[in-house]
Order: structure tokens, then sequence, then C-alpha cells
């Protein structure tokens, strides 16, 4: 079902581009809109995983620095097909953890040193589940795919504000419409699919380590932690973390890159069989 509801705010997101592209400056106007955005995003897109792993402070770690959580990483990676992903750990107090990468090959887990000390082994085993699935999922090309999108959306309203008003063949008002709405209406489809993404990689990542129970126990220990210890990380990588490390609460949840924790611990309460 979030695969499906994924296809649906892509192919929303990818009309609203149409619409925009011709009420701005027709095929052309599309055209040049989405080369722009190509060039930006396919660069940032190429480069993301050492961009975020660096500004979050990450560091890689062999084998010999922690064991435990190479072999468990590598066990889940291998139950979903996956080889095994770079590891990484981020000195920090607040327990949280994310995965990165262009492609399965070329992954990355990272998680903080806050998340080693709170969360138990089989605590930990659902959420490095988690992360396996987003890699599983490609959901890194996903948002990229988006990112692309909206970035063509927000070119193109910027452009009708200044060429827009001048065409004569009715298209002014679009061009109008586009440069106030349509960026709204783009980020909240981005955001919508970075939360079906989320709801995804839960439920495929409990599958994964068959604990669905454990991931949910984790997820409350996680939101409890970043409630109490907000990290300072750009907005634009908050929504890789398994949990909204500026507070999430804070954020109303329609403007919100994670679902709400009640709603998907539920979800995996089901999953277990246990009464609603």
């Amino acid at each position: 079902m979030q695969n499906f509801k994924t296809v649906v705010l892509l192919a929303a997101i990818s009309g609203l581009l149409l619409l925009v592209g011709y009420g701005v400056g027709g095929l052309g106007g599309l055209i040049v809109a989405l080369v722009v955005a190509l060039l930006v995003n396919v660069s940032s897109y190429w480069f993301s995983a050492d961009i975020v792993l660096k500004t979050s402070g990450a560091q890689e770690i062999g084998y010999e620095d922690d064991p435990d959580l190479f072999r468990m990483i590598e066990q889940v990676a291998n139950g979903a097909g996956l080889p095994m992903p770079r590891v990484y750990i981020m000195d920090s107090p607040q327990p949280n953890a994310f995965a990165t990468g262009r492609s399965p090959k070329h992954a990355a887990v990272a998680v903080t040193t806050g998340i080693r000390r709170l969360l138990t082994d089989r605590e930990l085993r659902g959420v490095i589940g988690h992360e396996i699935a987003h890699v599983a999922n490609r959901d890194i090309l996903t948002s990229s795919v988006v990112a692309t999108v909206a970035s063509a959306i927000s070119f193109l309203s910027f452009f009708a504000l200044w060429v827009g008003g001048g065409r004569r063949d009715g298209g002014g008002w679009l061009a109008l419409l586009a440069a106030l709405l349509a960026p709204i209406a783009a980020s909240l489809i981005q955001l919508a699919i970075s939360r079906s993404r989320e709801y995804q990689a839960d439920t495929d990542g409990a599958n994964y380590v068959g604990d669905p129970i454990a991931l949910a126990s984790a997820l409350a220990k996680l939101e409890q932690g970043a409630q109490l210890m907000p990290r300072e990380v750009s907005e634009s990588t908050a929504h890789l973390y398994i949990v909204n490390p500026l507070g999430g609460n804070s954020v109303s949840g329609l403007f919100s890159t994670h679902p709400p924790m009640e709603q998907r611990i539920e979800r995996l309460r089901r999953m277990a069989g246990y009464p609603q």
C-alpha cells in the first residue's frame, strides 16, 4: 500500500510539474526547468552519501571497533539479500540512526553513540532492519527523483514571477498561480512521499528481523530521546534519520518529514497481532 501511495504521489508531483511548465512557458519552459533541476540534483545524488556523512560528523569504523554492531548489520543485510554496507558512528548522545547511499552497493548505515547505549540488542536489530529496508527500497533514489521535480517546479515558479505575467495567450494567470501555490503543493507532496517511505521501511524492516515489537519499542525510546536531546542537523538531511533529530513534535504533522510516532508504533503492533 505504501509503495502504491508513493507511485500516486510521484504521479501527482509530475502532473503538477507539467501543469506549471505549460502555464509558465509551454513545452519550452518545462524542458528548461527539467534540465536545470537534473543538473543540480544528479550531482547532489551522486555525492549525497559523502555529503550527508560528513555534515553529520559520522566516522567510518572497522569490524574491530564494534564487532557486535558489524555482525548485526551483516546478518540483517544478508537476510535482505544485500551486500554489507559501510558502517559509521556519530558521537552524539541523541539516540538515532540513518542509512544513505545511491544504491545497495554504495550504502552506508550510521548510528549514534547514544543509540548504542540506550537500546537493547533486540531493539537495535529492529532499527538496523529499518535502515536496511531504506537501502533495499532505494529510497535515496526516490527522494532524489522527487527533489529533482520539486526543484524544477520551484525554478518555474521563480521564472513566473518575472516573465509569466507578460504572456498574452491567457497563461498569465496560470503563471501567477504557479508562482504562489505550486512550490507549496510540491513541498507537501515531497513530505508525504518521505512519510510514506518511513512507513514502508518500518514494515519491511520488521519483516527482515521478524520482530515488529522490537522496532516499536525502539521507536518509542528514540522519540523520547530526540525530544530530550534535540540535535542540530541540516533540515535537508533530517528526513534521513529514523526519528526526527530536531525534535519532531514541534512541527505540524502536515509539514513533518516523519509520520506521527504513535501511528508508526500502532502499525507495528498490528503486524505482531497485538489488539488495537
